[in-house]
């Protein structure tokens, strides 16, 4: 994802290799997305002020409260409440960002987790984890599945002051693009038969962030306008920094197809909401991966929200943006009704118009 004109990325957003960038004593810049991140010849970061983060004391909706959290050994987070007569559903929300940069602090994305909460009535639990190249894959799947226990470990202690307002036996986990990775992993690790597995009831993918060495039909053709937020030079950018060395696009951090899902793997899954977008390179990416889990026997649920691209919901820099962002809500609203009652579908592709 990205952030305003700054992260409307496109291939000449990646430093191109005749007009280097150095970084004082740190030499030239090897990898950038221009506004957002520098890693230079000496393993120097340098991450841009593109987006700016917002204390957590004020949501856009007055009927959500907002307090920050230290999580599961040291990581930051935000909690976002309907102060409401009856507990709701929890939802574990990932932040997008390339798995390099983001934060739950950004104003987007307290913006949207605060909206979120108010359209499908729930709780929030907005997570960090560690980024990008400091921290290589698969430091953020780790800590997504760190927050996901600290959440069950909690409901009984730390959290138990919440009880009143978070169902703890109702959890979903969600996040958008690097973030719905780090959602779909967590839950692969999410043994339903330990005794420290969350009982997970959905699992919400937001344009996830997957990868894979060949090339699908919409990385190569979909024509990308100035308003993409994600070009396929800024996907191959953040995953030659976020995956360890050595490591290819068909690495099974990258992609989850480029090996057969043992059963045991899928039967881990519970029912999975994937909202994508017309626009987005990744779009003909997410189906695949649709159709994949479908033929494991996992339940899907597909959303396509057409005339958007990657992260609509978070720039809102498409003019259908605001009213595809209210429909995914929508969307994202019924299907934690639905799977807080157990119920589910087989994969169920839609278009909204």
């Amino acid at each position: 994802m990205g952030a305003s004109r700054r992260a409307q990325l496109r291939d000449d957003d990646i430093n191109p290799q005749h007009q280097p960038v150095t970084g004082d004593d740190h030499g030239p810049a090897t990898e950038e997305v221009r506004g957002l991140i520098r890693l230079y010849r000496d393993g120097h970061v340098e991450r841009l002020p593109a987006v700016a983060s917002v204390p957590s004391a004020s949501t856009p909706d007055p009927d959500v409260v907002c307090e920050e959290l230290i999580v599961a050994g040291g990581l930051t987070a935000r909690l976002y409440l309907l102060p409401k007569l009856q507990a709701l559903p929890l939802l574990v929300y990932f932040h997008g960002g390339g798995f390099c940069v983001g934060s739950a602090a950004w104003r987007c994305y307290h913006e949207f987790a605060a909206r979120l909460a108010a359209r499908a009535n729930c709780a929030v639990l907005s997570a960090d984890y560690r980024l990008a190249p400091e921290h290589p894959l698969p430091a953020a799947y780790e800590d997504g599945l760190a927050v996901l226990r600290w959440v069950i470990h909690c409901a009984s202690g730390e959290l138990a002051r919440w009880r009143r307002l978070c169902d703890f036996s109702r959890v979903f986990l969600a996040g958008d693009s690097a973030g719905a990775a780090i959602a779909y992993h967590a839950a692969l690790k999410n043994d339903a038969k330990s005794e420290a597995a969350a009982p997970l009831r959905g699992v919400i993918l937001i344009q996830p962030f997957f990868g894979g060495a060949a090339r699908t039909w919409s990385e190569t053709n979909l024509p990308q306008s100035s308003k993409s937020a994600l070009s396929l030079a800024t996907s191959d950018c953040y995953w030659r920094m976020a995956l360890p060395a050595g490591a290819d696009r068909d690495h099974r951090w990258c992609n989850p197809l480029a090996a057969k899902m043992p059963a045991e793997e899928a039967s881990r899954l519970p029912a999975l909401l994937v909202c994508d977008s017309e626009l987005d390179i990744l779009r003909d990416r997410s189906g695949e991966f649709c159709k994949a889990m479908s033929s494991a026997g996992v339940r899907v649920d597909q959303v396509t929200m057409a005339g958007v691209g990657h992260a609509f919901q978070i720039l809102h820099n498409y003019p259908l943006s605001q009213a595809r962002t209210s429909e995914m809500l929508t969307h994202i609203r019924d299907f934690i009704n639905d799977r807080s009652k157990g119920r589910g579908r087989r994969e169920d592709i839609k278009m909204a118009s």
